[in-house]
């Protein structure tokens, strides 16, 4: 009898296919994300303790004064009444300026002779910072409601107009002409292309517009205004209230990053018709 030798198999492990993945540590990721604030307010916290004179430390006290200063105003309703005289101002400067601005770069950006004719001018009126003209809105509006509003919707403005007229610039050209070989009309063209894909670029302006009405509002509450962020750290910084002023300081941060926080998720869900890129 003659034996037949069968190869000997060789196990080369799971396909890679078949590789399981590791799984992502969102506790690792989360700190991984916030490693720099971490060691940034660890420093704040213990710089003025061990490495500053006490004549520094006056003004820069540690974080833990300044989120006790931060405490007491919550709990005595002052962080609540200039929160909201804040928030009033900007959202009211910010609605106006994205209500006028969308619309406003839509037509410019479908008419190009339009365009043409009002570029040069928006240029100018771009490259002219808003705090700049915060003498010619107190002198014109007064000091009062209106001219921190205007000032507002100026600054909110231009974020909002360029980026609404960049975003239908940039559609794709055979995206538009596939959709008018399929005999789309102008106006079903301009609704169901072009405008889906201008979106995220027009996002992309509202929250520039939306950092800018917080921090144009802090400087213009800085003056003439009885109420407001902008006045509440200005008038601590004048009476020598350090750690209240740095709760303020503090408040505008939070708020800035919880209404970027919120219009990004906005974008989102305006924008789910967008693949989603593997990371």
């Amino acid at each position: 009898m003659t034996a037949t030798l069968e190869a000997p198999k060789v196990h080369t492990g799971l396909k890679a296919a078949e590789k399981p993945r590791r799984k992502k540590n969102p506790l690792r990721k989360a700190f991984r994300s916030s490693a720099a604030i971490l060691l940034f307010l660890a420093l704040w916290e213990l710089a003025p303790q061990y490495l500053l004179d006490e004549g520094t430390r006056t003004f820069l006290p540690p974080l833990s004064e300044d989120l006790v200063a931060l405490w007491e105003l919550i709990l005595n309703g002052q962080l609540a009444d200039h929160l909201l005289a804040s928030l009033g101002r900007s959202a009211a400067g910010f609605v106006i300026a994205v209500g006028v601005s969308v619309p406003l770069g839509l037509l410019i950006a479908w008419y190009r002779p339009l365009a043409e004719f009002l570029n040069p001018l928006l240029e100018l009126a771009r490259n002219t910072a808003a705090l700049a003209l915060l003498p010619v809105f107190t002198l014109l509006l007064g000091i009062g409601e209106v001219s921190k509003i205007a000032l507002i919707v100026y600054a909110c403005v231009w974020p909002v107009l360029l980026n609404t007229i960049a975003g239908v610039n940039t559609v794709d050209p055979l995206l538009v002409k596939a959709a008018r070989s399929l005999g789309l009309s102008s106006p079903s063209l301009f609704r169901k292309v072009i405008l889906p894909s201008a979106v995220p670029t027009i996002f992309t302006g509202i929250r520039m517009a939306a950092a800018y009405s917080i921090l144009i509002l802090i400087a213009a509450e800085m003056v003439g205004a009885k109420a407001g962020l902008g006045y509440l750290i200005n008038n601590s910084q004048v009476n020598f209230q350090i750690q209240q002023m740095y709760a303020a300081i503090i408040t505008v941060s939070v708020l800035g990053l919880a209404i970027n926080a919120g219009f990004v998720a906005l974008e989102r869900r305006f924008s789910t018709w967008r693949v989603k890129e593997k990371a």
